[in-house]
């Protein structure tokens, strides 16, 4: 074996390949006839998106593990641990089958370079195939078309609201974007679109392609019922829904285009209405509008391109409090950094400014230029790093005060990593102790 721990390989996949991202499948399809795994005996339903991709494929996991199957999820980035990336059954896979996984993978690849993405989609896929799942959920990570995750086919395309984000390789309007993402469809097979004003390009895509496409608010509905709510489609319908326990008004959407995925997979994967209930009212998406109680509440949001930005401002703005909002903000450099402000500047009183350790972060200077333009008049300071900008705030706050901590995966798993999941400000460390 090349290497013993999980961290060793890690650190050689960041290396194995000259650039971080090269989008292609030719690569990975490669190695997979060589893994002999060029599909999975289980269904797979493949997730791409721009914003609501992370939300859905929790909430599609959370409703058929409490039907009783067993089920495999791929998802990325992570916020901590690399093992979440991987869950079977709900739980990350541990570090030996994953050291194993990736073994196998370096034997079937010989001299073909891999990205550190490819390398870990090979291994999910390696790890599904040996576990006897009845289901795989898939999240694509960045695009559809030519992404890692489309090696495989699926049974079911969920395709989550298209907006602006990876201009570089994915296209600088929402058309191109959009086709790019309806790249995931195949002929002859459904797909399901849970973005209310979608690009015309995925209906284009799926014509072209021969692939079924229904669309929320035209083949399917999520109605109002009282404090509940009703999803329809072609006569069928599921009665007394909770809202998802994931926060925004905009999860409903989601959870209605998640349903129409299941309502396909029907007669191999068949749900109680009580599954469904279940699932939905107790589903859980860490970084996703997730409030940390405390004697100040803080929320992690991962919110990192405008129409995210703008549906976390919108659900602050829901959870009206009388105190100041402090938001705690760290993105890439090649994020529409003008617009992540204008959308949430109508509810940040005060922002700490700062910076990642990721060679693509946005330096905290940088960020504070963008401000003062989009912005003008903001209060600001600088920090070197989240942490400090957390340690900084614990002292100024006052009751009914909030801290919003955004922009990244990294950014949150920043706030994570420096101990702030036990509340806000952090009990005494010798009361932890």
């Amino acid at each position: 074996m090349r290497f013993q721990t999980l961290a060793e390989w890690l650190a050689w996949q960041e290396t194995l390949h000259p650039s971080e991202i090269e989008l292609g499948l030719e690569r990975v399809r490669t190695v997979l006839r060589q893994l002999g795994r060029e599909r999975l005996a289980c269904p797979v339903i493949t997730v791409a998106g721009t914003n609501g991709k992370g939300s859905s494929v929790a909430m599609l996991e959370a409703i058929y593990l409490a039907a009783g199957y067993r089920v495999g999820a791929y998802t990325s980035p992570h916020l901590l641990r690399y093992n979440e990336r991987i869950r079977i059954a709900g739980e990350p896979v541990a570090d030996r089958p994953l050291i194993e996984a990736f073994e196998r993978v370096d034997r079937a690849r010989g001299d073909t370079s891999l990205t550190y993405f490819e390398f870990g989609t090979l291994a999910a896929i390696e790890i599904f195939a040996g576990v006897g799942l009845d289901v795989a959920i898939l999240e694509v990570g960045l695009g559809g078309r030519l992404d890692a995750v489309n090696v495989l086919d699926a049974d079911v395309a969920l395709l989550t609201p298209v907006a602006l984000d990876h201009a570089d390789w994915l296209g600088s309007d929402r058309e191109a974007i959009g086709r790019e993402k309806a790249g995931i469809m195949r002929a002859g097979r459904p797909a399901v679109c849970g973005d209310t004003d979608p690009p015309a390009s995925l209906q284009q895509t799926a014509d072209a392609l021969g692939a079924t496409l229904y669309r929320i608010g035209r083949d399917f509905f999520a109605l109002d019922q009282g404090g509940q709510w009703r999803w329809q489609w072609d006569g069928r319908s599921r009665d007394a829904l909770p809202p998802p326990a994931l926060r925004g008004a905009f999860q409903r959407d989601n959870a209605s285009a998640v349903l129409m995925v299941t309502e396909l997979l029907a007669e191999r994967l068949p749900l109680s209405l009580a599954s469904v209930r279940e699932a939905l009212a107790n589903v859980q998406v860490p970084g996703r509008f997730q409030v940390v109680p405390g004697a100040v509440p803080l929320i992690l949001d991962v919110a990192h391109n405008p129409q995210a930005a703008a549906a976390l401002a919108t659900n602050l703005s829901a959870w009206p409090m009388p105190g100041k909002i402090y938001a705690v903000f760290a993105v890439m450099a090649d994020k529409d950094m003008d617009a992540i402000f204008a959308a949430m500047g109508r509810v940040v009183d005060h922002w700490c400014l700062t910076t990642v350790a990721v060679q693509r972060a946005a330096p905290a200077g940088q960020l504070a230029e963008v401000l003062r333009r989009a912005v003008p008049g903001a209060a600001y300071d600088l920090f070197p790093g989240v942490g400090e900008a957390l340690r900084a705030l614990e002292p100024k706050m006052q009751a009914n005060d909030r801290v919003v901590v955004f922009g990244s995966f990294y950014t949150v798993a920043a706030a994570l990593s420096e101990g702030y999941n036990r509340g806000f400000p952090r009990p005494n460390q010798t009361e932890v102790e």
